[in-house]
């Protein structure tokens, strides 16, 4: 379904449900919008996971019974390239088809029999929003089997705070900026407004004068601090999430970021920016899932799992949605730790985490949605 650009309130009874995923897309201006869920039917119980966008999880599974309803509130923010009459984001050719690039606002509903009765969608201009900046760790993952922590994170915010994630696969701190990604970012931003960087993976690969970490990359970072503080908004820094690499003990992770943490801390010290240790994080997670287990957190799959794949996926780098849901959860704990106001934002059931008693990937239950590609994201 797909209606008008609106300035006011819209109210939709569905009615649905169905034995397979569904979508529904609205046409909308750029910006946040807070949108109502009424989940559940008189005629059938259901379990209905919602999405938002390239997979943003924003309802985990909920169960209803025969005649059940239940209701849900939260922030989508949606965006398109435009920044003005003369000047877009550039994407990536594969970005071009992404849902969040577009017109429209878009929801998934998928599960065991997904029943919606009703969906509210309304502008919002009071949320707090978080923009994430970042490659392929933490860009809303398009297809299955891939994910990141950013299109997970959104799962545990109420209607108060929005999550817009502006990372794109392949990306530099450099790249980031030269794409008019963080210029998309201050249009939109509102003072009060976060912006959290996570960089490294790529940036290490970068060849050519003034590469490195201590010169190109730290000057980048420092870009990203000047214009974030110049529209009055927030930064943080995160710290690269690790490759799972073991020694050959297969006991301890392997450091495979060279410098570039350490600059990232280094820049943070001397303009005074608050971190998120992901990159201790991520390894203690994965020391603590141990040499095999810890695949089960990445794309590691064998032939035949997905609609194409005629290959083993064994990519040591991308997180499976377990891994991306883990690694959110380290993010939250993280904004915790630095007491961030979004944190004021959890909902209910939220508990707090710790990287060295993960949950059980055996009891994750995740409704992949209709597409996938064996196709590995840009970046290692």
């Amino acid at each position: 379904m797909t209606v008008s650009a609106v300035a006011q309130e819209m109210n939709f009874k569905l009615s649905k449900q169905s034995e397979t995923p569904f979508y529904f897309s609205v046409k909308v201006p750029d910006g946040n919008y807070k949108v109502t869920v009424t989940l559940g039917s008189h005629k059938k119980k259901a379990i209905t996971t919602v999405r938002a966008e390239s997979r943003r999880l924003m309802v985990e599974n909920c169960a209803t019974l025969k005649g059940q309803f239940k209701t849900y509130e939260f922030i989508v923010n949606k965006r398109s390239p435009r920044i003005s009459d003369t000047k877009k984001v550039i994407l990536k050719d594969r970005e071009k088809y992404y849902l969040d690039w577009d017109d429209s606002l878009t929801l998934e509903f998928n599960g065991v029999n997904p029943c919606v009765k009703s969906i509210e969608i309304q502008p919002d201009t009071t949320a707090l929003t978080v923009f994430l900046c970042g490659n392929s760790t933490v860009v809303d993952q398009s297809k299955e089997p891939w994910a990141s922590w950013g299109q997970m994170v959104t799962r545990w915010f109420g209607p108060s705070v929005s999550i817009s994630n502006h990372a794109e696969s392949g990306l530099t701190a450099g790249s980031f900026l030269a794409g008019n990604r963080l210029d998309k970012i201050l249009c939109m931003m509102k003072k009060g407004d976060y912006v959290m960087c996570e960089f490294g993976h790529n940036d290490q690969k970068e060849k050519g004068p003034g590469s490195g970490a201590w010169y190109n990359f730290s000057y980048n970072l420092k870009k990203f601090i000047d214009e974030v503080r110049a529209k009055g908004g927030n930064i943080i820094f995160v710290t690269p999430t690790q490759r799972r690499s073991f020694d050959l003990a297969k006991v301890h992770i392997q450091e495979t970021h060279g410098d570039y943490p350490d600059a990232m801390r280094a820049v943070a010290r001397r303009e005074n920016v608050p971190v998120i240790e992901l990159h201790d994080m991520t390894r203690t997670f994965f020391e603590t899932l141990g040499f095999e287990n810890s695949k089960k957190a990445l794309v590691h799959y064998p032939a035949g799992t997905f609609k194409g794949q005629d290959k083993a996926l064994a990519d040591n780098t991308h997180f499976n949605p377990y891994g991306a849901y883990e690694v959110a959860k380290m993010i939250i704990m993280g904004m915790k730790k630095l007491n961030l106001p979004m944190v004021k934002a959890l909902r209910n059931d939220w508990k707090d985490y710790s990287p060295s008693s993960p949950d059980d990937y055996n009891k994750f239950l995740w409704y992949p949605a209709p597409v996938s590609d064996t196709i590995k994201p840009d970046g290692n």
